[in-house]
Parts: structure tokens; C-alpha cells; sequence
């Protein structure tokens, strides 16, 4: 069954190519079952590949599939074809799975908007671009899937471009990111000149011929390309602004796809970060620093969706950590139950918008848990999962990377430590104004009174199946029991190797365990004090945190306007005088010399007659001289 593999990104890409010609005759809701019939199809086909690689024993965990030859150039042969192994499946099950989640919910959420088709049409681009990407058994491969994950959020974020506002945040979150592909693509230059090849098992076959100099370029370079993907210091900005996009597209952007690239990459290309250890710790060091800023930036957002924008750019911060720690089986596990607890929350912050006519300050909400109780249960255990409370599932996956951490450096533990409890505060906050206290709610645009509920089961259905997940989740790596960590020992064949292994005994275990939970519940416990029945603490939430310490201020004013300055420059001096002068002041010579030269016909064959006879004149005399000198 392992062969099927090629139907899981070819069904989104049959369901893309299906609305973009029938779209509109589908209407709705036939364009959206169409797309979630299709990304739902790709889930349990990778169910059933995922358990086939199961059944293999661990060293035959790796099955190369080549469908055909994408271009030839000299000595450079790039094939297009999959490569199935523990770590692909892994994220292909739970791409398309939480995918079709957040279609389902999807054909509910958007029923009145007038691009109903085209909406479908771009999600289903999306997951096929994503499933490319992590499933491409080579380098150039996986970079058009980058690519195309890229161009699908610039569509996606900028969905509603008729206002500024979306059109300006798609523009962003696109040059943000061109700017870490930047890195990437020259990361390629190097891995082909110094391999020969951008196969994934030939380049790791051949990395014992490469400088360790070579090789921290290469995972560094590859690593800008993560920053900019996932969201990491200093190129996160773009990942607020894009709430500007419907929120299944937020829920889709932060859990399934895109942002989870860059921590892919960096897990794929393990036996490099490995042999290259300087740049594991950068790496680790840029994570925490991102969790923290990310987690303090939450702390004063007033809307409800860039409260969770900020939470991602924290929990990619952690898995970014655990990469550069070593402990890579840490980074997906923490992917894996933050796809579940992030979707939820995202999809519920949807269904709060729903209910609210589209209202997303969180100052004017509050009261919503009487009308709209399945969706604050829902948020709810979102917010305990991301805290990391016990026994919920962001506890498992968070602890492993905490633990990891101070194996590496008490230092990286301890900024950890105080962002995990950071994290459970501001979602508390977030909770507590959105759920509990008393109804602050405007009146909506027509001066109607809001009248908030519950939406209906196309919506809630997911958020159910989601915190499911959420609570159960950290099952899947248990760390107390040898026979429990089922997530670890099934990448073992892929991050083995480049594993940083630690030993530390049961009651160590258990400390850090404890330390854990003591984070999360006074995080929750000091977010109940704070934040029950209060609106406003203008202490807590200050103007440098609300613009998540200015770090888009100081891109706009240190990188942005010098560019624009010189760009201008550089059109007005460089392009005007250099290059149009040195054009201009030829073809001006030229038409001076045009113009003398043309005095010269006259029209008159007296002229030219004694023009002849001057020039034989001459030519007689210059050959006189010649014969007797």
C-alpha cells in the first residue's frame, strides 16, 4: 500500500484543478465539499501508507519513489518524486487531517462570502504546495513546495484585498518571506557544488566530504529560510498582520502548514546540524529568544486572533529550541500536539467572531461562556493545552523540550521556564476577557444590538474532534515508561543518528515533570488573579508590548526607509544620469555627428563632381610622393 503514496498530494491538487473549472458551477456548499472531500481523501490515504511503513521493520522505514525527470543541466539530473520515511508520513498524516478539519469548518464559516469557490480553490493549492514540500525527496523539489506555500498565503492573507489593510499584510508576509528564501536558495548553490547532487539520502551520503566550515553555512543559510517561514526573529512581524486573512486561513497558516515548514527543514536536515554544532546552538539561542518575545508580545494584544499570532511565534520558538538542542523527536511531538491545541483555538476564536458579527476586540466582549458554551469548554482546553498544564497534551510535549533544554544549558531552560509560565498568564487573560465577567458588547454596524450564539454543527463538530486531540495528544511520547515513547522510537530511523541523548533517572524525570505543571498552573493561577472581572490593566499592557517591542518600528526605520532612500537614489542619480545619461549622450553624439555629416549632400552634382575630382587630386599626389620619395 506504500505505493499509494503519490494519490496524498495528487487528490488536493485534483480538487484545485476541479474548482478552478467548475467552481462556480459548483457554488456553494459544493465547492467547499468538493475541496474537503478531497484534502479528506488525502488523510486516509496516508492513514493507510502510514500504517503500511508501520508494519516494515524501522531499518526498512525508507522507500524512495521517482516519478519522473523535472530538468537536466549538465551534471545536475532533478527528478520530482517522494520520499516516504517515519518523518514525512508523520507530518502528512497530521497536515491533512487537521486540514480537512479546518475545511469542514470552513464551508460553514465563509457560506456568505461572495468568493466562496475561489476561497477552496487557493486551501486546496495550499495543502497540495504543503504535501510537496514534506514528502519531496529532494532539495529543489521541496523548495517548490516552499514556493508555492508561500504564494498560497499571500493569496489566502490578502483574501479580502479590497481592504488595505489585508492587501498591505499579504505584500508583507510575501517580502518577509521572499527575504529568508532568499538564504535558502543559496543554500542550494552550496549543497549542489559541494555534493554534486540535492537528493536528500546522497547529500547525507556525502556530508563526510564537507568542511565543517560548509556545513554550518549550509544549515545556517537553510535556517534564514526557516526564520522567514516560521516566524523567528527578526522576520516574525509579518505573522500578526496576517489575521487580516478569514480565520480557517490563520487556523491552517499556524497549525498544518506553512509556519511548520521551517521546523520541518530543520529536523529533515539533521545529520547536517549535527556534524555542524555551532550552528544547532544559533539556533537554539534564536528559538528561546523568539519564545520569549513572542510570549511577552501576547501579553497586551487586544485581538482575539493576534493574542494566538503571537502564541505561535512563541510555540515555533520552543520547537526551534528542541532543533537546536538536538532533541528533534521534542520538536515534532511539540508540532504535533500544537497543531491540534492551535487549530482549536484559532477555530474557536472564529466561532467567537461568528457569534460576535465579526467583532475581535476582546475588551469588548466578555460573558460569552452562558450563549456560547461548547466553544468556551472548546477555548477552554485549548488554553490548558498551551499552558501546559497535566495531563493535557501540551504538558508531554512542552516538558520534553524543557528537559532537552537543560541538558544543553541551564541558561536556555531558564529563559524557557519563565516563557512557559508567561504563556499560560496571557492566555488566561485572553480567556478570561473573551468568556467570563460581564457582556461589554458594541452594538453592530447597523446599530443593532449583538445577540451572540453558538454556531452550528459544520463549525462545532471540528472543535470537538480538535480538543479530543488536544487532551489526548501527549500519549502519543510518553516519557516514564521505555515501551511508552512510540513518537520517538518511530523517528528513530530518521533523527537517530543526530539524536542528542540524555540519562537522567526516573526521579529526575519526575522533578522536571513537576517543575513543569507548578509553571503552567501558577501561570493559569496568576492569570485568575489578575484578569477575573477586571477589563483594563494598563501596567500589564504596555504600548512596546502591544507592538511586540517595536521590532516592526525599528525594520521600518533602520531597513525599510534607508531602502527607499536609496532606491529613490538611486532611480534618480544611478538611473536617470548614469545609465539613461551615458544612453542618451550616445545616441546624442550620434545625431551630431548625423547632422554635420549631412551638410555634406547637397543634392548638387556640381559638388559632388568636384568632391570626385578633389579626392583623385589627392590620391594622385599622395601617390607621387610615394614614388619618388
Amino acid at each position: 500500500m506504500i505505493h499509494a503514496a503519490f494519490l496524498i498530494p495528487c487528490l488536493p491538487l485534483a480538487g484545485f484543478l476541479i474548482l478552478l473549472v467548475a467552481k462556480n458551477k459548483l457554488g456553494r456548499p459544493g465547492a467547499g465539499i468538493v475541496a474537503t472531500v478531497a484534502v479528506a481523501g488525502a488523510f486516509v490515504v496516508s492513514v493507510i501508507v502510514f500504517a503500511a511503513l508501520f508494519a516494515k521493520a524501522p531499518e526498512h522505514r525508507l522507500v524512495v519513489e521517482p516519478w519522473y525527470t523535472w530538468f537536466t543541466a549538465g551534471k545536475l539530473n532533478v527528478g520530482v518524486g517522494l520520499q516516504i520515511d517515519p518523518l514525512s508520513m508523520t507530518m502528512a498524516t497530521f497536515v491533512t487531517g487537521v486540514s480537512a478539519l479546518i475545511h469542514c469548518y470552513s464551508i460553514a464559516y465563509m457560506d456568505h462570502d461572495r468568493d466562496f469557490g475561489r476561497f477552496f480553490l487557493y486551501l486546496n493549492l495550499f495543502v497540495f504546495s504543503m504535501l510537496m514540500l514534506v514528502l519531496s525527496d529532494n532539495f529543489l523539489v521541496t523548495f517548490f513546495g516552499w514556493e508555492g506555500v508561500g504564494v498560497c498565503s499571500y493569496f489566502l492573507i490578502a483574501f479580502w484585498f479590497e481592504r488595505d489593510s489585508a492587501a498591505s499584510a499579504g505584500k508583507k508576509a510575501m517580502i518577509y518571506n521572499r527575504i529568508g528564501d532568499a538564504g535558502f536558495l543559496v543554500a542550494l548553490f552550496l549543497i549542489y557544488e559541494r555534493t554534486g547532487t540535492l537528493q536528500y539520502t546522497q547529500v547525507f551520503a556525502r556530508l563526510g566530504n564537507i568542511s565543517t566550515g560548509n556545513l554550518a553555512a549550509i544549515a545556517l543559510l537553510l535556517f534564514v529560510g526557516a526564520v522567514g517561514k516560521s516566524a523567528q526573529i527578526p522576520l516574525f512581524p509579518w505573522l500578526a498582520d496576517a489575521m487580516e486573512g478569514p480565520t480557517p486561513v490563520s487556523a491552517l497558516i499556524h497549525a498544518a502548514t506553512m509556519v511548520t515548514a521551517g521546523v520541518y527543514l530543520m529536523v529533515r536536515i539533521n545529520p547536517i546540524l549535527h556534524l555542524a554544532p555551532d550552528a544547532a546552538h544559533t539556533v537554539a539561542w534564536v528559538g528561546v529568544i523568539t519564545a520569549f518575545i513572542g510570549a511577552t508580545s501576547g501579553c497586551a494584544q487586544t485581538d482575539i486572533k493576534k493574542v494566538l499570532a503571537y502564541s505561535t511565534v512563541s510555540q515555533l520558538g520552543y520547537m526551534f529550541l528542541a532543533v537546536g538542542c538536538g532533541a528533534y523527536d521534542a520538536a515534532i511531538f511539540l508540532m504535533l500536539t500544537h497543531a491540534f491545541y492551535k487549530a482549536l483555538l484559532f477555530l474557536s476564536a472564529g466561532s467567537v467572531i461568528h457569534g460576535m458579527e465579526d467583532e475581535q476586540d476582546i475588551k469588548k466582549m466578555g460573558a460569552l461562556a452562558k450563549l456560547m458554551p461548547l466553544t468556551a469548554a472548546t477555548f477552554l482546553i485549548g488554553w490548558l493545552s498551551i499552558a501546559g498544564v497535566p495531563p493535557l497534551s501540551g504538558f508531554w510535549a512542552k516538558g520534553e523540550v524543557l528537559l532537552n533544554a537543560w541538558t544543553i544549558s541551564p541558561a536556555l531552560w531558564a529563559v524557557a521556564a519563565v516563557t512557559a509560565l508567561i504563556t499560560a498568564y496571557y492566555m488566561g487573560r485572553e480567556y478570561l476577557l473573551v468568556f467570563t465577567g460581564a457582556s461589554r458588547w458594541p452594538r453592530n454596524a447597523a446599530g443593532h444590538e449583538l445577540h451572540p450564539h453558538e454556531a452550528g454543527k459544520v463549525m462545532t463538530v471540528p472543535l470537538v474532534v480538535l480538543s479530543f486531540c488536544a487532551v489526548l495528544g501527549g500519549f502519543i511520547n510518553l516519557p516514564f515508561h521505555p515501551h511508552w515513547d512510540l513518537l520517538e522510537r518511530w523517528l528513530d530511523p530518521v533523527v537517530a543518528h543526530s539524536t542528542v541523548t540524555h540519562h537522567y533517572s526516573l526521579l529526575h524525570s519526575w522533578v522536571f515533570a513537576v517543575s513543569d505543571g507548578v509553571l503552567a498552573v501558577a501561570g493559569v493561577a496568576i492569570a485568575l488573579a489578575l484578569w477575573r472581572g477586571v477589563v483594563n490593566r494598563p501596567a500589564l499592557e504596555p504600548n512596546f508590548l502591544l507592538r511586540a517591542w517595536k521590532l516592526d518600528d525599528l525594520l521600518d526605520r533602520f531597513v525599510a526607509r534607508p531602502s527607499t532612500s536609496l532606491a529613490v537614489a538611486t532611480d534618480t542619480v544611478v538611473e536617470n544620469k548614469v545609465i539613461d545619461g551615458a544612453v542618451t549622450g550616445l545616441a546624442q553624439t550620434v545625431a551630431r555627428g548625423g547632422n554635420v555629416i549631412r551638410r555634406t549632400q547637397t543634392g548638387y552634382v556640381r559638388n559632388y563632381a568636384l568632391g570626385i575630382v578633389a579626392g583623385t587630386i589627392v590620391l594622385v599626389a599622395y601617390f607621387l610622393v610615394r614614388v619618388h620619395g
